[in-house]
């Protein structure tokens, strides 16, 4: 995987095409979920790959992130889960798990939710 957005940025970029439209539910009308905000760490400016999150999910290219979970969080048999990352250049979530002291990382292509990938135990 290229490029990781960090887990917020993520989760702020992916819940959902309509958020500006609900003010005060992710950030004032005009800030859909607080995309127009700086991330820390960026020099006062946005992550590029947090732009690409936001706009592929407006344009409906990728699926919500919260619907990636819904998928992939029944399987994992208890683990804990850490949060998301998110590769722009092949749009593909990696949500990291942990057990019993070990990461697992499930790979799932945002375009289609299906599971591509599982690395650890």
């Amino acid at each position: 995987m290229k490029a990781v957005v960090p887990s917020l940025a993520l989760l702020l970029a992916c819940i959902g095409a309509d958020a500006s439209a609900r003010p005060g539910a992710h950030g004032p009308a005009g800030d859909p979920g607080g995309m127009d905000r700086p991330m820390p760490g960026y020099g006062g400016r946005r992550a590029p790959e947090q732009d690409a999150a936001y706009d592929a999910r407006r344009a409906g290219s990728i699926r919500p992130l919260r619907e990636i979970e819904r998928g992939v969080m029944p399987r994992m048999g208890g683990a804990s889960y850490l949060g998301p990352e998110f590769d722009a250049g092949s749009s593909t979530y990696r949500l990291k798990f942990m057990r019993g002291g070990s990461v697992i990382w499930v790979d799932v292509d945002g375009r289609t939710g299906a599971i591509i990938g599982r690395s650890g135990q």
